[in-house]
């Protein structure tokens, strides 16, 4: 087996392509591999109707390709156009590269490889020696591909968040279908906007608004906004996290309140907003003490801890009454973070009330978003918002792809 069998081999050349010259040329740092390929002459090819014509000319085109050892490869051919009866002059398909690319599909898959692997784009670049525009072209379009294919019809439960694109308050807004856990649409901003987008696309793909019967989201106005008026028929279940964050920014305050009038409260910031199982033997015995001593401060981490016991209960009129119960200890105790915390309680309450039967969270977001955030890190940021949206589909769209193997 000669050369020329070797490299048709590895290129997977079929009747009518084959191999006609093999070149080692020097390059700017290396040799430089250049195969031409061409076609047995009086070949016939096919048009979009599947007839069969003869060459009216040929198109010179070039695609780089995957390197053979540490050699650069470029493959070169005089693509046949064809003329069908009454039609247009058209450039005819080759099976090694898609249409309008510069590079062979098989550098395409390797280049996808690398980027499913978690390798930022711009280190794919210089992996294979390519600039990293050229190798985001080529990541776009099979996202795209795979995007538009994927399957995003018959969901229920939506969950709606926003993550930062960069500092300044640049937000992406990321819908989310619950029960898969998979991101299935975003779109810049973070305002009520956002949530007519995702309707769009939702019924664009077949999920109708109406049928979409449950949606998590956070406290943001604007969110409650959009979802009440793009999504009338779902019933809104607040975020959990969200809710035990402005309790426990509330109980925050309440120590920064006392710690201007107790020294001894310096460094105990987190001695009060960490569970039990967090904190050292140590650390739960000045708790205690401090508790004790301070008797406000006690009352507010009393507050705090019980109002956890809501999350567990599974009777909603349990909830309810539970909710009460402690919106009424909280107002008796008079600590002003506990009341302004009561207020929005009562501003939210069915939505908070959801949860008892939705069992909803934006935790499955809070894991997406760190995920997102790893990856922003790790490419050091993005410039072009689309680019970082499709790295989201990437990174947790759970799509799949149908690129050459």
């Amino acid at each position: 087996m000669n050369s020329q069998e070797i490299f048709s081999l590895a290129l997977g050349l079929e009747s009518p392509w084959e191999l006609k010259e093999i070149k080692l040329e020097d390059g700017e740092d290396d040799k430089v591999l250049h195969l031409h390929i061409g076609f047995i002459r009086g070949s016939k090819f096919a048009d979009e109707s599947g007839f069969l014509h003869g060459a009216h000319d040929t198109v010179s085109r070039t695609w780089r390709h995957l390197n053979f050892f540490e050699h650069k490869c470029y493959l070169h051919c005089d693509v046949p156009r064809i003329r069908p009866k009454a039609g247009k002059v058209s450039q005819i398909s080759v099976p090694w590269a898609r249409k309008g690319s510069g590079f062979t599909l098989l550098f395409e898959a390797f280049s996808m490889s690398l980027i499913e692997a978690e390798m930022p784009v711009n280190k794919v670049g210089e992996t294979v020696d390519e600039y990293p525009n050229r190798i985001w072209t080529v990541f776009n379009h099979w996202l795209n591909v795979a995007y538009s294919e994927a399957d995003h019809s018959g969901i229920k439960e939506l969950g709606v968040d926003e993550t930062s694109e960069k500092k300044g308050h640049k937000y992406i807004t990321i819908g989310v279908d619950m029960e898969t856990r998979r991101v299935i649409h975003a779109t810049k901003g973070k305002g009520a906007d956002t949530i007519t987008k995702i309707r769009e696309y939702l019924e664009n793909k077949g999920s109708r608004a109406e049928d979409i019967e449950r949606v998590c989201i956070d406290l943001s106005p604007a969110f409650i906004s959009g979802v009440t008026k793009e999504f009338e028929n779902a019933s809104i279940t607040f975020d959990r996290f969200h809710v035990k964050k402005l309790l426990n920014d509330a109980m925050d305050e309440v120590r920064k309140q006392q710690r201007w009038e107790h020294e001894i409260l310096k460094g105990h910031k987190y001695t009060f907003l960490k569970g039990n199982s967090k904190l050292t033997t140590r650390q739960r015995s000045e708790r205690n003490e401090l508790i004790e001593l301070l008797p406000v401060l006690g009352e507010a981490y009393r507050l705090k801890v019980l109002f956890d016991d809501f999350w567990e209960m599974e009777d909603v009129a349990e909830a309810e009454a539970f909710l009460t119960f402690w919106c009424d200890l909280a107002e008796e105790a008079k600590i002003h973070p506990f009341i302004k915390f009561v207020n929005t309680l009562k501003s939210h309450w069915t939505g908070i009330v959801n949860y008892i039967e939705s069992n909803l969270s934006n935790g499955i977001l809070e894991g997406i978003n760190s995920k997102i955030q790893l990856a922003k890190r790790r490419a050091r940021g993005y410039r072009n918002t689309d680019n970082f949206i499709n790295m989201i589909y990437l990174i947790a769209g759970k799509l799949k792809f149908n690129y050459p193997l």
